[in-house]
């Protein structure tokens, strides 16, 4: 018995069909880019890259493809969807340089009759007009039989019919597509295991929708039924809900049926990263293998289960596809999620002061903020430099600004257990902020110190969620004292740095802000 793996080709249609998805149009530069990584990185087995005929754009990008992939001796791995209109399509990918037509057939009976026009015997004479000419001229010829699936289930007469007029005339793959995404798993099981063994000899492909999310499970039904080559698009692109998924093709493949295959996963995450930002359609959080957060463990159990043993982990892991694992931080982290963040970043805590931090997480999840390991140190800093005192405490802040306009900013504060209210305007959020704090503290005869300087910034790596972390400098009598302040809004960041340093003289010089305010009018500091 051969226990050898089988080989199972894919063919990335990315290019093609995946262009056929709303809104994704790819440039000829960013056609050879995507051509250039599926091949020679990713390296699948085949691609499709266009229609013929569809624009001068078009050729120009196939003729680069087809040039490119000649020198590295790639060219029959590049394919081009052509029409059965006899010499324009062969013409056409010709000219390009091509050497493989995908020709679009009718696979179905109400196909042929409602949109050609035409008795099946008519069709399949035009297409062996068309192949004769394509092979003639030294094309290698594949045949798309288009609505295959219904065409199987509402006439299989006609589709046997057709496979045995074709069958002989030197097309190399009859690729069936369920072009509608209408089949279930055991409808593509058993329909093509009806097909291999009606027609032993041939090569088929199955190319697959989406469109009641089985796409992938369609896939294993057709590689069980004995289909050696199948069809997918990365990052699921596609006309309607999409083809299948390369990501998740290629691993369940090889992880759920053994199956052998040319493409490096390494290159996976980037590949798909490259089609997002060039499709411009962004891939969901927890998209399986490529989402950014499908290698994130957020329930402090598990973090506790992965640092005790491993419970949590599978041959699924990160870094078969060049990832991390990371743990979230949030309402729900527990003491092993921070400690796994802690550990990353190579950093040692206390037990009292992990506990600090721990809670400072928690309280900023709970306020559905984004936490990274990034943002980390920043939270480690402003909880270190925090201390149990909080004279003036900031309920409410409300910030409007707008182009040319000044901002204003409303208050509510807690100033030593009375409640104080107060709005200011200024050249921004946190100049308004400035006045309105000024106002609550004016009864109180404390004016904020001045600024010497202000400095915001984020993680490096940081995105745009990412947390703030806002420094400032004050001019304290002579002495240079620095506040920070953390938060996802920079100008909140800016106000409760400035809290602080309220705060902390109020607290060096009498605690309560009555007391503190009489002991500066006696020292004539203010």
């Amino acid at each position: 018995m051969d226990n050898t793996p089988r080989h199972i080709q894919l063919m990335d249609t990315t290019l093609r069909d995946g262009e056929q998805t709303q809104g994704v149009s790819f440039s000829p530069e960013e056609k050879v880019n995507l051509a250039r990584a599926l091949l020679e990185q990713l390296k699948v087995d085949r691609i499709e890259v266009a229609s013929a005929r569809v624009s001068k754009g078009e050729m120009e990008a196939v003729s680069s493809i087809n040039a490119w992939a000649r020198e590295h001796g790639l060219g029959d791995r590049i394919e081009v969807l052509g029409f059965v209109d006899q010499r324009k399509s062969v013409d056409w990918i010709l000219q390009t340089g091509g050497q493989v037509i995908n020709l679009l057939t009718k696979g179905s009976e109400k196909h042929c009759r409602e949109q050609l026009g035409k008795t099946l015997e008519q069709h399949v004479a035009e297409i062996l007009t068309t192949v004769d000419y394509a092979l003639a001229k030294g094309l290698q010829v594949n045949a798309y039989l288009e609505d295959w699936s219904n065409g199987y289930r509402n006439s299989p007469d006609y589709v046997y019919r057709m496979m045995d007029l074709l069958k002989d005339c030197g097309i190399r793959h009859f690729m069936l597509p369920d072009t509608l995404g209408v089949m279930s798993p055991e409808e593509v099981f058993a329909s093509l295991s009806d097909m291999i063994a009606r027609y032993p000899g041939q090569q088929f492909d199955f190319h697959p929708h989406n469109d009641y999310g089985l796409a992938t499970a369609n896939v294993m039904a057709a590689v069980r039924a004995g289909v050696d080559s199948v069809h997918c698009t990365v990052n699921c692109l596609g006309e309607r809900a999409g083809n299948a998924s390369l990501a998740e093709v290629s691993v369940v493949l090889r992880d759920k049926m053994g199956m052998e295959l040319s493409i490096d996963e390494s290159y996976i995450v980037q590949l798909s990263a490259m089609v997002e930002t060039f499709s411009g359609k962004r891939v969901p959080a927890n998209a399986p293998i490529v989402g950014a957060d499908v290698f994130t463990q957020t329930a402090g159990i598990h973090a506790d289960g992965d640092k005790k043993g491993g419970l949590y982990k599978t041959r699924l892991s990160p870094e078969r596809f060049s990832r991390t694992r990371s743990y979230a931080l949030g309402k729900m982290s527990g003491k092993a999620s921070l400690a796994k963040n802690l550990e990353a970043l190579g950093l040692n805590l206390s037990e009292e002061n992990q506990q600090k931090v721990l809670a400072r997480i928690v309280k900023l999840g709970d306020s559905k903020e984004l936490i990274t390991t990034e943002d980390l140190p920043f939270i480690i800093a402003d909880v270190l430099e925090s201390k149990n005192y909080h004279p003036i405490k900031l309920l409410n802040c409300s910030v409007t600004s707008g182009l040319n306009l000044k901002s204003t900013v409303s208050i509510r504060v807690d100033v030593g257990g009375e409640i104080q209210h107060a709005v200011g305007s200024g050249n921004g959020g946190f100049d308004a902020f400035i006045h309105a704090m000024n106002e609550v503290m004016a009864a109180r005869n404390y004016v904020l110190p001045t600024l010497v300087d202000y400095e915001v910034r984020i993680p490096k790596g940081g995105r745009t969620n990412a947390l703030t972390e806002c420094v400032i400098t004050w001019d304290c009598d002579g002495q240079e004292i620095k506040t920070r302040g953390v938060h996802s809004n920079q100008v909140f960041a800016g106000i409760l740095a400035a809290l602080r340093i309220v705060n902390l003289q109020l607290h060096e010089r009498g605690a309560e802000p009555g007391v503190a305010a009489a002991q500066l009018l006696a020292d004539g500091q203010v």
